[in-house]
């Protein structure tokens, strides 16, 4: 099982509020999930994003990869924690 953190959509008609989620990566979009890592609610200005990181962390130790829209919302923001984004670390001299 691919473990994938993603967005997953509540709220009502024209009111989107999103929860990030970790769930398995062929579960529907408003399916069954794994774990609630946080929040996204894009109607409040600015848009708000609330992450547990240390649940973030758990997950992307065990394997579990990002969306490409988590994963921009996060590094967006600063809440990417440095090893999962991907960037290889240039050795200093």
């Amino acid at each position: 099982m691919a473990v994938r953190i993603r967005l997953s959509r509540k709220g009502a008609k024209k009111k989107p509020f999103y929860r990030i989620v970790a769930a398995d990566s062929e579960a529907p979009r408003d399916g069954s999930f794994l774990e609630v890592l946080g929040t996204y609610d894009p109607l409040k200005e600015p848009a708000e994003v609330k992450v547990k990181s240390d649940l973030l962390q758990k997950w992307l130790d065990q394997g579990a990869t990002l969306s490409d829209t988590v994963s921009s919302l996060l590094k967006a923001r600063g809440l990417l924690p440095p090893a999962a984004k991907g960037e290889a670390v240039a050795a200093q001299s």
